[in-house]
């Protein structure tokens, strides 16, 4: 059943859609954040679990629909097929790995003398939305690639379409709701107030529009980066899950809920964006 779309919709610039679908993903790590209105806790294994959740659906975006459109495209355009992906993917990872040793952040449920990056004397609320940013920038940019292949009609293969855009945005924007709860909730647990606590937890999401953009812009004004663009962005969201998803679901003993939580997160990505898209 395809996707349902309002005609205006595809009316809109592509760059406007990519902007429209980061607001989206934005709204919703503010909603997660927003939590800390009502409570001062949650539940460790509930929240492991979402983190575990939150893996598996940037796993299956990261192979439906980055991966597996990035490898039709390159063929559509006649190089090796494999080729691009493999380059953006890495090229993705290692983007993602410089930022983790340059840029000061601190992983959740860590004291601040194990923040990393550059040495700082920012504040901790101050590391852990830059952990989080850290998470959105790919997913931000995967929003915008796909939108801006899709709309733009720079995908020759038919295989980015508007509705796997949206079905994309929806998969990150669900996964975004806990972490924006992720760093609210342990400032509040602080004693910051529940404002604050809300502000930092939603700043962390403000990096997806703007990431958005920049990937519709560059697949729209450079056609053939496309290929490269997409598996740039799997490969960075990967790079995350790895190095900061997974770990963090399990440090608390929860691993087999955990791991469970992954498995239905890769499974729902996997339905919105194949019976959806």
């Amino acid at each position: 059943m395809p996707f349902p779309i309002p005609d205006w919709f595809y009316s809109l610039d592509p760059i406007y859609q990519a902007f429209l679908g980061g607001i989206f993903t934005w709204g919703v790590t503010a909603l997660g954040a927003s939590l800390v209105f009502f409570t001062k806790k949650v539940n460790t294994t509930l929240l492991d679990s979402m983190m575990g959740f939150a893996a598996g659906v940037m796993i299956a975006a990261s192979v439906w629909s980055l991966i597996i459109p990035s490898i039709d495209m390159a063929e559509a355009q006649g190089a090796i097929p494999w080729l691009p992906a493999v380059i953006g993917f890495l090229g993705g990872g290692i983007f993602l790995r410089l930022c983790d040793y340059y840029l000061p952040h601190l992983h959740i449920g860590l004291p601040k003398s194990e923040a990393e990056g550059l040495p700082t004397k920012w504040r901790r609320s101050t590391l852990l939305v830059l952990a989080i940013t850290l998470h959105n920038i790919p997913e931000g940019l995967a929003v915008g690639v796909l939108f801006g292949a899709a709309a733009s009609g720079v995908d020759p293969t038919g295989t980015a379409t508007v509705a796997s855009a949206i079905a994309l945005a929806i998969g990150i924007g669900i996964q975004n709701f806990p972490e924006g709860l992720a760093v609210s909730m342990p400032l509040r647990r602080e004693g910051m107030a529940r404002g604050r606590s809300f502000w930092y937890g939603q700043l962390s999401g403000v990096v997806e529009p703007i990431s958005a953009v920049i990937g519709a812009a560059a697949v729209i004004y450079v056609q053939p980066l496309l290929p490269f663009a997409l598996a740039f962005a799997a490969g960075a969201m990967i790079y995350v899950v790895v190095e900061e998803l997974i770990p963090e679901s399990q440090q608390h003993g929860n691993t087999d809920i955990a791991t469970l939580a992954t498995m239905l997160g890769f499974c729902l990505m996997m339905v919105l964006d194949v019976a959806l898209g």
